[in-house]
């Protein structure tokens, strides 16, 4: 058993998608996106929590240019697996209620994003890596495209403008890199074994520092996030939130620092100060948002932030409080824009002052709500405490003043996550609010699920824990092995 089936299989279903027209094709996009979770339960069934990369695939695919189709699946990627395949069929079902134009195109683009997100998580060689990377967006730029609000041209080309040009500068430092290579190759461990200078890994920390930076975004790099967020279709926003940022943090983890120790040990202070700087001018917009779905949008960037520092802080602690983090923040995010979905769906309004008093018209409505917000706000016993928790922890062992800062995070975003949901649930209810219904259906088996798992994993983070921490420590021991050899 190898990891080709869950890279495949999406791409079957996103063919198989396109055959179908109206609600059928949702149906058949939601039992491939079933089965591929399935599949990805089977591989964490069969799965050995060490630090070495199983289910591998190594085929020559263009063999003249050292180009392999390399791909494997260690506790690192495993956690990322499982967010993909866990968040596609959630978003898939939340779309029930929307009715796209050309169902069949919209649901095959979600699947054939799918594929191009977990060839980025698995990729072993560089060359696959950027085509996976680029895969994942062309048909996230479509969706937003051409399902999105008013001004979704226009935003969208400025998505696209920033990405495609951080990922040009991260081809670039792939390029060099083969270059590099005495084995012509662009396997990802012969990458790990160049003893480049530091005027060299310089430049590869920035030309990749740049794609990732974009991606997740890391403060200055976010300006095309909030908009994006706010005009995608609510699917979209969801799996820009939900996976498609993981891609820059999965890139600093597995790409960035290790191939680079000598330019991450240069360069890394400043990045988890811009990261930090984030953390505290997001949440600082994010009090004066009246679009509740842009201030979740400011809220994400918060939240992203802090994971950046606990990485660029390079300890097991910041490691481990990412991997768990990343999965958590990617849950606690598709249940809010969710959320937010149905708000406007029934009331056609996301404005936060406009609403009021839903609470007494849908008890399960705000009791499923008030729990992702307390997931959110990393609330002890949620799955966001013990994230939140490590992630302070590696920056307080990296910096006091730092840690001290970046715990604004919990506090600021305490304070406009429970204000916008007393706002919205608790606030004087109107004639618009008194017509909303409670959930329904497919609303609670999403919600449901949501819920679960926020209070699973914050009561037993170690199963998220444990599938990471070989990996982590055997990465971590690399790259300060690397900085020694480099010293001498």
């Amino acid at each position: 058993m190898t990891v080709i089936i869950l890279l495949f299989l999406p791409l079957l279903g996103a063919l198989a998608t396109l055959l179908f027209k109206g609600g059928t094709a949702k149906n058949v996009a939601l039992l491939f996106a079933v089965a591929e979770f399935a599949i990805a339960l089977v591989f964490l069934s069969k799965f050995i929590p060490d630090a070495t990369s199983q289910f591998g695939v190594n085929w020559a695919w263009i063999e003249r240019y050292g180009i392999h189709f390399k791909a494997g699946i260690d506790g690192i990627s495993m956690v990322l697996v499982l967010l993909t395949t866990l968040l596609i069929p959630i978003i898939i079902l939340s779309t029930f209620k929307h009715d796209y134009k050309n169902p069949n195109a919209f649901y095959a683009l979600v699947l054939f994003m799918q594929a191009g997100l977990l060839l980025v998580f698995t990729a072993l060689d560089g060359f696959l890596f950027y085509v996976g990377w680029e895969a994942a967006l062309i048909p996230i730029y479509f969706i937003c495209t051409l399902w999105g609000g008013g001004d979704r041209v226009r935003i969208n080309l400025k998505f696209f403008i920033y990405t495609f040009a951080g990922s040009l500068f991260m081809l670039l430092g792939i390029i060099y890199l083969y270059t590099q290579n005495p084995a012509r190759t662009f396997d990802l461990h012969d990458f790990y074994a160049l003893h480049l200078s530091a005027h060299q890994q310089s430049f590869i920390f920035w030309a990749f520092f740049l794609a990732f930076a974009i991606k997740m975004p890391v403060f200055p790099f976010h300006t095309w996030q909030p908009d994006t967020y706010t005009e995608a279709p609510s699917a979209g926003t969801m799996l820009l939130s939900g996976i498609m940022l993981k891609m820059g943090i999965y890139g600093v983890i597995r790409w960035l620092i290790p191939i680079s120790p000598l330019g991450f040990s240069q360069w890394g202070p400043t990045a988890i100060v811009l990261a930090v700087i984030g953390i505290v001018y997001a949440s600082l917009i994010a009090f004066n948002q009246k679009d509740g779905k842009r201030l979740i949008a400011y809220s994400s960037i918060a939240h992203v932030g802090l994971i950046a520092a606990g990485i660029f802080a390079w300890d097991i602690q910041g490691i481990q409080g990412a991997m768990i983090q990343m999965l958590n923040h990617g849950i606690n995010v598709v249940g809010l824009f969710f959320i937010m979905d149905i708000i406007s769906r029934r009331l056609n309004t996301r404005d936060i002052d406009a609403l009021g008093g839903i609470a007494k018209v849908a008890p399960k409505f705000a009791i499923a709500f008030l729990i992702i917000v307390l997931g959110t706000v990393a609330l002890p016993l949620t799955n966001g405490f013990i994230g939140e928790f490590l992630l302070l922890y590696g920056v307080y062992q990296y910096d006091i003043f730092l840690s001290a800062v970046a715990g604004l995070t919990i506090i600021l975003g305490a304070v406009y996550m429970l204000r916008m949901y007393k706002k919205v649930m608790h606030g004087e209810g109107n004639a618009l609010t008194a017509l909303f219904t409670d959930i329904t259906g497919y609303e609670r088996v999403v919600l449901g699920i949501i819920c679960a798992l926020i209070l699973i994993i914050g009561v037993y983070p170690q199963c998220i824990l444990h599938l990471s921490e070989a990996s982590v420590r055997d990465l971590i021991e690399q790259v300060n092995h690397k900085k020694l050899i480099s010293v001498k």
